[in-house]
């Protein structure tokens, strides 16, 4: 999901480990902030918006800030929770996580409840805490391991202006429609457009240190020329290169 590459996390609330028993039904009215549930055992059923949602061993549930649900015991469990802030708005109804390796998750679960008995560990708390919810909200099923390989590619070549779709779903070994499909899917943009991406934060930090000139840097993030780096950039970003060095080269700070 794009949403894994925005996240920003401004506070860990609490770390939890619930015990919820079989048949108990509980109302929860305007979650006070968002909240990451895990299953060690049993499951659990929430409903909100109209919509019933899972969580057993093998999903976890993002679940919303400000919303209302309801909580079904099916069977008796333990259920680890991590209650977070973001900056902006992370999801408004409930998102299921397929879980691989669910003990993987319980393990990092319990080494952030330890360390977060101690406030000098925060900073370590919410390393972990990123890299989990950008595992868990990266993945797609058995998609994000199909991509991975175009992935890998696109990071060690991003520069040569000559990738195609049929190359980086030959990485894959799919075809090149369902390669197209299944990446806009995952990332809601073309494959097109996530290589622009790249090649624009890398001209960025090239231009943020002003030591190459705009020719050279644009052959170095794989643009064709640099009349087509300049257009893009500016669609990008609204500055023109140059604009964009002389506000930002780091030999002002």
């Amino acid at each position: 999901m794009e949403i894994a590459n925005k996240i920003i996390i401004t506070d860990i609330e609490d770390i939890a480990t619930i015990s919820y028993p079989k048949r108990k039904r509980v109302k929860i009215n305007n979650r006070k902030c968002y909240g990451l549930s895990f299953c060690i055992e049993g499951q659990i059923t929430y409903t909100c918006l109209g919509k019933k949602y899972i969580s057993d061993p093998h999903h976890a549930i993002i679940l919303p800030q400000g919303q209302s649900y309801s909580i079904y015991g099916d069977k008796q469990g333990t259920f680890p929770l991590i209650n977070f802030k973001c900056m902006s708005q992370l999801c408004d109804t409930m998102i299921v996580l397929p879980i691989e390796n669910p003990s993987t998750y319980i393990k990092e679960f319990e080494y952030m409840k330890a360390l977060s008995i101690f406030e000098r560990n925060n900073p370590k708390v919410m390393s972990i805490f990123y890299d989990i919810i950008y595992r868990l909200l990266s993945k797609d099923g058995k998609n994000s391991n199909i991509l991975l390989n175009a992935e890998k590619f696109l990071e060690n070549n991003f520069d040569n202006p000559k990738i195609t779709n049929e190359m980086l779903a030959k990485q894959c070994g799919i075809s090149e429609i369902y390669f197209r499909k299944l990446f806009s899917k995952q990332y809601g943009i073309t494959p097109h457009q996530y290589i622009i991406n790249i090649r624009v934060n890398k001209a960025k930090q090239l231009l943020t240190d002003g030591v190459l000139k705009v020719n050279a840097i644009s052959e170095k993030c794989g643009f064709s020329n640099s009349n087509h780096f300049c257009r893009i950039f500016k669609e990008k970003t609204g500055l023109t290169p140059m604009e964009y060095m002389n506000r930002n080269y780091i030999s002002k700070i």
